[in-house]
């Protein structure tokens, strides 16, 4: 049974669509992106009364996006503006609700300048500039008593020295200038870039910093070396600033740890808390301050996948064993679900969120498709907060109040004020926009497999869906390979099927939300039977009587990539295939990806210890087998899967064939292109996939590409 939260999502949306057909409402079209608008970070008030959030929304010229933090009443939903800014994010309220911090990026000489610290007086008056850190701040978090707040920064020494040598006056500038500046990169570690941030810098590693909130002092450094240290917590007694780090120089080499400190809020030595076998972060004390609750990922034994668990260590007894609160819950948490609308700027860090006796914690779980806030008992227990056909993407409370930043099918994103009886809608983000579209949201479909696996999929119909006829298909694969497709606003596969085309979205096996045995069972097996089940859901969907068969069209982009150019080496069944930021050869891939492959996650061996293993797992070893007019879609500056090892290979070789091929690259676009790249290339990007399947699967003319045409 859907839940009131799901059930109010629903009915506003469709109350909308119903206002929205006096006005003659239309299809989605490709280029309404640039009119939502997302919400992002939400953080409530330690009293409760407001919630500050940000809103992003595309910039004038489409080629960014603007950035303003705002606040909304949760008795009245009254909204408010904060900030005026383009470039503010990161809103954290003071204990005493009298000052929001925020982040704020400006822009100098037409370049977008490191972002600073800056707090706003909430009984009225500007906000003052606090930090002017070279290289800027991030992940503020308030003191409980409200005098300091600890940030991070990567500003080293250098840096300050330059800083303080520019403010001297010019005539004595050059006897403090230091050497010039190279720009040559001197490699050493295997991980040495990062998919959207280029050249990783490790001189410039992120430390721990504290700034009086009164500016009566400057900012303190507390942490150095060649590491970065994550998640900030403060102790209950302010005495105390926990933090993440690993400071394995080159973690990638052995099975990874993650190592918990504690530093006297003054500085000096850090302690060690906790090491943790696996990823760990999202540090949360618990309100008595007797208790730290974080999110882990075990590293051991070596999986292709691993869920998170939530786990508690008890600060009163030194040395004791964490306890793991989710040991016999078997979906993800803090897990999330794929969509191309989450908010592209100013998501913000998600915290386990205590109960004010400290006796239970709220996070958000991923189950089937489906993201929702789930609570667990100290003492044990576990209990659905919400539920529904819906993705949780951010919360926030203060122990007692609880505020979820919800999406659907039918609703981008939006703050709902949960409690007794029904959730109540705090924001309306995108009623405009959505008054004028006719939207349908869809269908679940379970199948089973060749093995009798049960596979869950989703349907998405045209909004005028007539089941007598019969319509082109779009499979559409998701990336990851560990990520799931769900309910939640898909612009994409709505504007598709807004195109006429059927989409399906499965989530095959490998797929996350769904067991951590049906996630890691490709492991050593990626692609292979996971293929097989995408086929048997177009298998079902074929066999509903109003699939054209003919006419089907393949898509996918990152994992969904390398399926995509999996599936047309396998069959010739599709009449036309997108892949997008794709893999052709392993081999490649796993010299030039931005991270590595070292400890037997999807192989168990290097390449060229077992290059068997690489070149039967490789799509571009089935080149000679397609015959499918094939598309790939890259960004220049993708480092995940770069284009070396992808779609330039799969291009070469389809044209030496002779296959009808094209490939669009997006200049400066990472890895991220589809999610949060520039609004006008996500645009163009959705045009040129459309383009080729309106070409070769509805006979639709096009001049974009100057390939003869199929005949009809």
């Amino acid at each position: 049974m859907k839940s009131c939260l799901s059930r109010v999502a629903v009915l506003l949306a469709t109350t909308l669509l119903c206002q929205g057909a006096a006005f003659a409402a239309r299809p989605i079209a490709d280029t309404d992106l640039f009119q939502f608008k997302w919400i992002g970070d939400p953080q409530m008030s330690t009293d409760g009364k407001e919630v500050a959030f940000v809103q992003v929304s595309v910039d004038e010229k489409k080629e960014g996006y603007d950035t303003s933090v705002w606040s909304v009443a949760t008795a009245s939903g009254a909204l408010r503006q904060l900030t005026a800014a383009k470039g503010d994010a990161s809103p954290r309220w003071s204990p005493d609700g009298s000052t929001l911090a925020f982040l704020r990026t400006v822009e100098k000489d037409g370049k977008p300048q490191p972002p600073q610290l800056w707090l706003l007086p909430m009984a009225g008056g500007e906000a003052r500039q606090l930090t002017r850190l070279p290289k800027g701040v991030a992940n503020p978090r308030w003191s409980h008593d409200g005098k300091t707040i600890a940030f991070t920064s990567s500003s080293n020494a250098v840096d300050l020295a330059r800083a303080d040598c520019e403010a001297v006056p010019d005539a004595d500038k050059k006897k403090c200038e230091g050497p010039r500046k190279s720009d040559v990169q001197v490699i050493t570690r295997a991980v040495y870039r990062a998919n959207g941030a280029g050249y990783l810098d490790f001189a410039h590693t992120s430390h721990l910093w504290t700034v009086a909130a009164d500016g009566s002092a400057k900012p303190a450094q507390l942490t150095r070396g060649d590491h970065d240290e994550r998640s900030i917590a403060w102790s209950f007694d302010d005495k105390q600033i926990y933090y993440t780090s690993n400071r394995d120089l080159e973690p990638y080499l052995q099975v990874g740890q993650t190592t918990i400190y504690a530093i006297a809020a003054t500085g000096g030595e850090a302690a060690t808390v906790l090491k943790v076998m696996g990823r760990a972060g999202a540090l949360s004390v618990s309100p008595q301050g007797n208790a730290l609750a974080y999110v882990s990922t075990a590293t051991t034994p070596v999986q292709s996948h691993t869920v998170a668990k939530l786990w508690v260590l008890d600060l009163a007894r030194p040395g004791a064993a964490p306890r793991n609160l989710a040991a016999n819950f078997d979906w993800e948490v803090d897990g999330g679900i794929i969509n191309d609308m989450n908010a592209p700027r100013a998501g913000g860090e998600t915290l386990p969120l205590w109960s004010a006796d400290g006796q239970s914690i709220t996070v958000v779980t991923a189950r089937q498709g489906r993201a929702n806030l789930t609570r667990f008992g100290l003492a044990g227990g576990v209990t659905d907060v919400t539920r529904g056909d819906q993705a949780v993407l951010r919360y926030t409370g203060n122990g007692r109040d609880l505020v979820a930043l919800v999406s659907n099918a039918l609703e981008v994103n939006d703050l709902y004020a949960l409690g007794e009886g029904a959730p109540r809608r705090l924001t309306n983000s995108n009623q405009k926009i959505m008054g004028e579209l006719t939207l349908t949201a869809p269908q679940d479909m379970w199948y089973k497999s060749f093995d009798g696996q049960q596979i869950h999929a989703l349907v998405q119909y045209p909004p005028d869906f007539d089941p007598k006829k019969k319509y082109p298909l779009i499979l559409n694969i998701h990336g990851g390979p560990h990520a799931a497709y769900g309910y939640a606003f898909f612009h994409e596969m709505q504007t598709m099927a807004a195109r006429g085309y059927v989409v399906l979205y499965p989530n095959p096996r490998g797929s996350t939300s769904y067991g951590e045995k049906f996630a890691n069972v490709i492991q050593y097996r990626y692609p292979g039977d996971d293929y097989k089940d995408l086929m048997a859901g177009v298998d079902e969907l074929v066999k509903r009587g109003h699939i054209d068969d003919r006419h089907m069209g393949v898509t996918g982009g990152s994992g969904g990539g390398l399926l995509t150019n999996w599936v047309i080496g396998h069959t010739n069944r599709f009449a036309a295939a997108v892949s997008q930021r794709d893999i052709a050869n392993w081999a490649d891939w796993w010299y030039t990806a931005d991270f590595t492959l070292f400890n037997g996650e999807w192989f168990r061996k290097a390449p060229f210890e077992d290059p068997e293993d690489f070149r039967a797992r490789s799509p571009i070893t089935y080149v000679n087998n397609i015959k499918t007019p094939t598309m790939l879609v890259l960004g220049d500056a993708d480092s995940r899967t770069p284009a070396e090892a992808g779609g330039d290979q799969m291009f070469r070789a389809l044209k030496y064939r002779k296959v009808p091929t094209a490939m669009v690259r997006f200049p400066g676009e990472s890895h991220e292109l589809s999610r949060s790249g520039k609004p006008w290339h996500r645009v163009e990007r959705l045009q040129h996939i459309l383009g080729w399947f309106d070409l070769y699967l509805t006979g639709k003319k096009t001049d974009a590409y100057d390939l003869v045409p199929p005949a009809r």
